[in-house]
């Protein structure tokens, strides 16, 4: 059988995956989606091109996302994810017995639908009855929901795409305005190595409107570099120690996230601490 490579080539960098066979090729009104078997990593999602998880490794990438900013605000009962599409980031929430609503906001319904047919294991999130999808605009959304949720998740893609608008300053001063008192957001950030001047500005700009806010690493070896970031802000709490654990029975099926990594997580080599300022 021929070798088939599948590379994602973007910023002056590529990262290239072997795949033995491509299960979804669609081109929705916003982007187009790929669904790729591999010979190592399990299935491979691509959004234009960009790779946005794994089987091998997005357990990482989606318990940081999740339990993080969770256990940052510590007993939310409101919860917001905005993108998320593939579903990853709302099964790990649903983990949790405790919160009431989980809302889903994403501007692109095919990417759910691929999800659902072809990413069984992440799209389970969609299952839980407390879900309730919305899609929309999340940029557009969130400023219908003044004072509403304790927590807001933003599972963005990249900001060159559909994710554009959810990287600036006004961007955070709708977040705030949706958040209840002790509420917590939690932003997919990039990473320092390939977009510094992104990370820069998004930590900038959630600086402008929060009193709290951190920058939190998580290492994804099939994101270029190897890294993404999470940035977690909040007017009324201390972001790096968890205001909660996960109970035993929970922390058992964790496979990345615990209270060490969470606080281990905001520890900064000097170029980030630099470059953050």
């Amino acid at each position: 059988m021929q070798t088939q490579w599948v590379t994602e080539a973007a910023n002056g960098y590529g990262q290239t995956i072997e795949v033995t066979r491509q299960l979804c090729c669609r081109q929705s009104k916003f982007q187009k989606i790929e669904v790729y078997e591999t010979r190592k990593l399990g299935k491979l999602l691509l959004l234009d091109g960009i790779i946005q998880l794994t089987s091998y490794d997005e357990f990482a990438y989606q318990e940081m996302m999740a339990h993080l900013p969770y256990y940052a605000h510590g007993n939310p009962e409101r919860i917001l994810v905005i993108g998320g599409g593939d579903g990853g980031v709302l099964r790990e929430l649903a983990r949790h017995r405790e919160p009431a609503v989980l809302d889903l906001c994403d501007i692109d319904s095919e990417v759910i639908r691929a999800a659902k047919e072809f990413l069984p294991e992440m799209s389970c999130g969609f299952d839980d009855p407390r879900v309730t999808v919305h899609i929309a605009d999340g940029s557009e959304f969130i400023r219908r929901k003044p004072g509403y949720y304790d927590l807001v998740i933003v599972d963005s893609t990249d900001p060159g795409g559909p994710g554009a608008p959810l990287f600036g300053e006004e961007f955070y001063a709708d977040l705030k305005r949706a958040l209840r008192p002790g509420g917590v957001v939690g932003t997919q950030a990039e990473s320092p190595w390939l977009l510094p001047d992104v990370v820069r500005k998004l930590v900038d700009a959630a600086r402008s409107n929060f009193k709290f806010v951190d920058y939190a690493a998580i290492s994804v070896p099939t994101y270029p570099t190897g890294m993404i970031g999470c940035c977690v802000a909040s007017d009324d709490k201390i972001l790096t120690v968890p205001a909660a654990l996960p109970d035993p029975e929970l922390a058992g099926k964790l496979r990345y996230y615990n209270e060490k990594v969470h606080e281990a997580a905001f520890a900064k080599p000097q170029f980030v601490s630099g470059l953050l300022g």
